[in-house]
Order: C-alpha cells, then sequence, then structure tokens
C-alpha cells in the first residue's frame, strides 16, 4: 500500500487499483488553475497525479464515461500543465477521450470528486462552453487536433506573439484522414508546433492501417529506426518509452518549449494505466458505464450494496453480428466493415476473430470505408458498412461521389440515430435523415420493427442495383407476429397498417410506436385515424399522399430526428398548395448537449399526449373555419373563389 496524505492506494499484481476513496486534503482540491502546480515539486506532482487518477476514477466509476484513455494519460497532463504556460500556451486535445486529467487541474475538480449534480455540470469533452480560458475547442470527433492546430499556429504567426501550440493526439486517431492534412499542414507552416503523439498502441479496439507498422518500429527501436515517418514529414522528433513517467515527461516537454519548428514528441504509454481491470481488457474499458471501484464489476451496487435489478434485453448489435456470422458461413462475398467502431455493430474481439477476413476494420476513418465498400460492390463483394449516425456526417462527399453516383450496391447500416442515443453536443445522432435524404441515389429505409429491419437488410444485400441505407431502430429491439414483406423495391412504397379517415399519422423509423399511440389516444377522442409505415425516408409515395386527399383533412408525419430538410417536410412540400393541412413532427434544428430525452421531446411538441391535442386543435379549427367559410359562400354566392383577404377575415372572425 501506498499512501499519500489521505489517499491510499492498493497493488494489485503489476497494476496499482484504486480501492478507498478519500477525498479530503487533498492537492487537486486546492489546485485551480495549472499555474499551481508550479509551485509542487516532483514528489508532490507525482501526489497529484495519483490524486488526479482517483478522481478520473471516482467520476467514471460513478457516473460512466472514457476510462481507459484518460487513465493512461494523467502524468502526461500534469507534465504539460507543469512545463507551460496554460492559459497562454494553447492545447488542444484529439477526440477529448483523453481531456479528464486536463479537466481536474483547470479548475474542475468538483465534477469528478462531488456528487452527482457536480458531475452532471461537466462534459465528458473538450468544451469552451464550460471553460473558455483552458478549452480551446468543442471537440467530440476524431483525428481534428492537429488541423485545428495549425489554425491557432498560423494566427499566432500572423500577429506576431509567441504562445505555444500543442497538439495532443492519440495513435488511433492517426488513422484518420484530417490527422494526415493537418500533419502536412503544420510540416508546410514551418514555424512552432508541437505534437504529442500519446501512443497507447490501441484506438477504441486494435489499430489498423500501415502507419502503425512503424510507430511500432519506433517504440521497438526506442525512436531510432531509419524510418521514422513524422521526420520523412519534415517533423522534428523526441520519443519517450516512459510515457507514465512524470519526471521523464517533464523533461522532454521542457526539451521542446518555445521550439520554433514543427515538432512531434512521440510518447509511449499505457491505456488504462493505474487500474488493473482496464490494463487487463482496454477495448472493453475504453468507455463504460458506472461500475463497481473495488473490483470493475458492473452493474454497479446500490447505495446498500444490493444489485439493481436489470431485466435482461435484446440489442440489435448483438443481433446483427449474430446473423452476419451465420450468413457469412454461406455466403464468402459477405463482408462487414467498420471504421474504427467494432462493437457498434455488435463484433466484439471473439466476433472479430470468427469472421476472420469476412470483418475488415478501416480505423478511424469514415471516408475511406465509403469508398473501400464502393469498390467492394464493384468488385462482386457484398459490405455491409456499420456506422454511428453521429460519424456518417465525416463522410458525405463519398456517400455522394464514389458510392451513390456510380450506384455500386453497397449496404450503409445506421445505428444510434435519434433522441434516444448519444446526447453530447459533439455526438447527437439527429442530422442522418436530412443528410442522406438530400443525396440522389441512395434510398434510406427506416425499419419499425427487429423482423423488418432484417428483412430490409437481406434484401439490400441481395440486391444489386443501388446503395442502400438502413436506419436501424433506436428505440429497443420491438418483434411483430405480422407479415412482413421480403421485398422492397428501389420506388417508395409506403405501407397503410390502419386505414381510418380525417387524420393519416405516417410515422417513420423509431418513431412508429409512437405513431400507434397516437392513434389509439386519438380513437378515444373519436377520431379513426389511418396509421402509415412509410419505410423510406428518402423520397415520398405519390400514389399513397394522393389518395389521402379524398378523405383526410390532416397528415401528421412523425420522424425521430431532425426536422428540418428531413421526411416530414418532404410530406408537406409535396403537397404545397393543396388544401391538405400536413402537421411536421420532428426535432427542431439545433446543437442540443447532454439534453434530457423527455424534455427534448416535450419541447418538440412530441410527446404523445402533446401530438394528439395538437391534432385536436388543427381539427377543430379546420372544421370551424369550414363552417364560417361556407356560411361566407352562401351569403356571397358570386365568390366562389376567395381572395386571400377574404381567408383571412374568416380566420379573425374564427378566433374572435
Amino acid at each position: 500500500m501506498r499512501v499519500f496524505g489521505n489517499l491510499r492506494i492498493f497493488a494489485l499484481g503489476n497494476h496499482d487499483r484504486i480501492i478507498t476513496i478519500s477525498i479530503k486534503n487533498m492537492y487537486i482540491e486546492k489546485i485551480k488553475s495549472p499555474a499551481d502546480l508550479k509551485k509542487l515539486d516532483l514528489k508532490e506532482l507525482q501526489v497529484v497525479a495519483d490524486e488526479t487518477r482517483q478522481a478520473v476514477l471516482n467520476r467514471v466509476s460513478k457516473h460512466g464515461g472514457h476510462v481507459g484513455p484518460n487513465l493512461g494519460f494523467v502524468e502526461a497532463t500534469v507534465a504539460l500543465h507543469y512545463v507551460f504556460d496554460a492559459p497562454k500556451d494553447k492545447l488542444v486535445f484529439d477526440v477529448s477521450h483523453q481531456c479528464y486529467p486536463h479537466k481536474v487541474l483547470t479548475g474542475r475538480a468538483a465534477g469528478f470528486l462531488g456528487d452527482v449534480d457536480d458531475m452532471n455540470a461537466i462534459s465528458g469533452y473538450s468544451s469552451p462552453a464550460e471553460c473558455p480560458e483552458y478549452d480551446n475547442f468543442e471537440v467530440g470527433h476524431t483525428s481534428t487536433s492537429v488541423s485545428l492546430a495549425t489554425g491557432l499556429q498560423k494566427a499566432r504567426d500572423v500577429k506576431g506573439t509567441d504562445e505555444n501550440i500543442i497538439a495532443i493526439i492519440g495513435d488511433g486517431s492517426l488513422s484518420g484522414g484530417e490527422a494526415f492534412e493537418g500533419l502536412d499542414e503544420a510540416s508546410e507552416l514551418g514555424t512552432g508546433i508541437i505534437i504529442v503523439v500519446n501512443d497507447n498502441e490501441m484506438s477504441i479496439a486494435e489499430n489498423h492501417g500501415g502507419i502503425y507498422k512503424n510507430l511500432r518500429a519506433l517504440r521497438q527501436s526506442n525512436g531510432t529506426c531509419e524510418h521514422n515517418w513524422f521526420k520523412a514529414w519534415g517533423f522534428e522528433y523526441k520519443y519517450l518509452e516512459e510515457g507514465n513517467d512524470i519526471e521523464k515527461l517533464i523533461q522532454v516537454f521542457e526539451s521542446v518549449k518555445d521550439t520554433d519548428k514543427p515538432t512531434v514528441v512521440h510518447i509511449h504509454t499505457e491505456k488504462g494505466h493505474g487500474f488493473a481491470p482496464a490494463v487487463a481488457n482496454k477495448e472493453a474499458w475504453h468507455w463504460g458505464l458506472p461500475f463497481n471501484l473495488v473490483d470493475g464489476s458492473r452493474p454497479r451496487k446500490n447505495a446498500d450494496g444490493t444489485l439493481p435489478e436489470i431485466a435482461p434485453t435484446e440489442d440489435y448489435g448483438t443481433l446483427f453480428s449474430d446473423w452476419m456470422l451465420s450468413q457469412m458461413k454461406q455466403d464468402k462475398t459477405l463482408i462487414a466493415v467498420t471504421a474504427g467502431t467494432p462493437t457498434a455493430g455488435g463484433f466484439t474481439a471473439d466476433k472479430r476473430q470468427l469472421a476472420g477476413n469476412q470483418h475488415i476494420d478501416m480505423g478511424i476513418a469514415e471516408e475511406q470505408a465509403v469508398a473501400m465498400i464502393s469498390g467492394m460492390a464493384k468488385g462482386g463483394l457484398h459490405p455491409v458498412w456499420t456506422v454511428y449516425s453521429t460519424f456518417i456526417q465525416r463522410t458525405y462527399d463519398q456517400i455522394a461521389q464514389d458510392l451513390c453516383i456510380n450506384s455500386n450496391p453497397a449496404v450503409i447500416n445506421v445505428v444510434g440515430g435519434g433522441v434516444n442515443s448519444m446526447n453530447d453536443i459533439t455526438h447527437i445522432c439527429l442530422f442522418d435523415i436530412p443528410m442522406l435524404c438530400s443525396i440522389p441515389g441512395l434510398i434510406y429505409l427506416a425499419p419499425t420493427t427487429c423482423e423488418e429491419y432484417f428483412a430490409m437488410l437481406r434484401w439490400s444485400i441481395q440486391q444489386d442495383k443501388k446503395p442502400i441505407a438502413i436506419r436501424v431502430p433506436s428505440n429497443g429491439v420491438v418483434h411483430t407476429s405480422e407479415t412482413i414483406d421480403a421485398e422492397y423495391g428501389y420506388e417508395a412504397k409506403y405501407k397503410v397498417m390502419h386505414q381510418g379517415e380525417k387524420v393519416a399519422v405516417i410515422a417513420a423509423g423509431s418513431f412508429y410506436q409512437k405513431g400507434e399511440n397516437v392513434v389509439r389516444l386519438l380513437a378515444d377522442k373519436g377520431i379513426a385515424a389511418t396509421l402509415i409505415n412509410p419505410r423510406y425516408l428518402n423520397e415520398v409515395d405519390a400514389d399513397v399522399l394522393d389518395s389521402l386527399k379524398a378523405d383526410h383533412q390532416l397528415v401528421v408525419t412523425l420522424e425521430d430526428g431532425s426536422k428540418d430538410g428531413g421526411f416530414g417536410e418532404r410530406v408537406a412540400s409535396y403537397y404545397g398548395t393543396s388544401d391538405m393541412k400536413v402537421m411536421v413532427g420532428g426535432i427542431r434544428k439545433g446543437l442540443y448537449d447532454r439534453y434530457d430525452v423527455k424534455e427534448l421531446l416535450s419541447d418538440n411538441r412530441l410527446l404523445d399526449e402533446q401530438i394528439v391535442e395538437d391534432v385536436l386543435l388543427v381539427i377543430n379549427n379546420y372544421v370551424l373555419v369550414s363552417r364560417h367559410s361556407l356560411f361566407y359562400i352562401a351569403r356571397n354566392p358570386s365568390r366562389r373563389i376567395i381572395s386571400s383577404l377574404d381567408f383571412f377575415c374568416f380566420i379573425i372572425e374564427c378566433l374572435s
């Protein structure tokens, strides 16, 4: 056991594991800015590092979050803030998976040591909205730090100031194309910039890509191998094997401080350092839900020591990966594709091994993924790329150009789209429908149940004419006993699930069950509404929409995403100047941060009861206006066609 003040750290094997949490009289409680670190000696800095690791573990064990990346970068963060002079010197974090220690040391320790409200107040990502003094950018997507830092580099050079610009990037993020572009520009500018490569030999899962051969050679040669990728770009280069040693980190950072040249500091760290479970299973501990700090077990126990009751549930990742593995046995051309997030499609390490060369991970390179699946489809393979909704926006051009213009029959499996997914401002999953549906030549399907999803997936793989995207339901796995179509075709064909009159509810994908609820509630109010499963998001079914004109007054569209440019607005545009009223239900375009799902739905009038209230208001006003208009025409038989001024008078009279 090591004791630092009230901090107790117990050894477990070769790795320290924190068991006892004591947060009184800690150094980090007194550190309000990095300037306070400069008053400490080396022994005290090590205590700060241990306390910071304890604080990170305290937060993630209670609140969840990124575990392994942050634990491995504690010592480097202490050393960076000891050597450099933030906020004058600018630190730019890549993807923010290693920014927790930085937050602890920049006045936000309460978010790691306090109660749940304190923790909720702190984002899991770099955020100038939270701390404009020390967080330079909102960052949550990967491979961006070097590019962002080159902008600061150029601004400093133009203004003639002398601050250090430090970009921090993990080895996993180096697989992304923007990282290459940033390195290219940093070298071209030729002035002082420091790029700290935090090499923990991991991405979220294992690394993939040719660059990692050189990183491995650099590690094995202690940075001295003849072929040095960074030097080839024109960078000064320093290597540190002991990337979790504060003293040596301070030395290497001091050696590059105030440099006037583009410089890479390559440090070898251990992902999960200081917490044995995270070291033993680095992939599983990249990010996680709350856990029991004593042994790393989940779920986290209740305050009385009992385990919470958690009902077993199905998930689409497991169902998809199991289905793909079974199909791969019969079809060697079926390829599961990921871009650095294999478990998005349920492909855990054991399943990746079973799939063999029928599973391919691009690294964090969505652009490469789309271009490659297009090429694979052209070559006669059947690729299925699984990607989170929030990350698909990183490759809009490749979907439009490399895939859709060429009309190659690859499949994109979009997961997590909607309000019930990730909710940090950098990771909201609300924009995939407007984005994908703006691209000609792409069919975007929205299954409503598990059975419909797999029917669409099977058809999408078997067809050979067009690229197909499928929006995997994000409201849980819902089953149906109804007969599901096996063929879907290339033109939108809506499915009328219940025929009614007056009101038609067109409820897409994850919001279909919401549509069912609305129709039931309307029935209780005496309105027998029509319920439609559109199935297709990318275009309208003109036949079905035209058929509604005969006996419907109002069409209600419901979609689980941004309504601006979305599915519902496409329906409203189709009806145009016709007499049909359209009520578009979706989320207003916005950048929402750590939202509460129910509050977001309520703010957008998307709770079931709110939708019914709005429908009744429209219908009642419709009836009232219709009565007034008939009365007006009866009094003025020569005015069968009324002017906009006449209609305005009707509305005023109705509302008075």
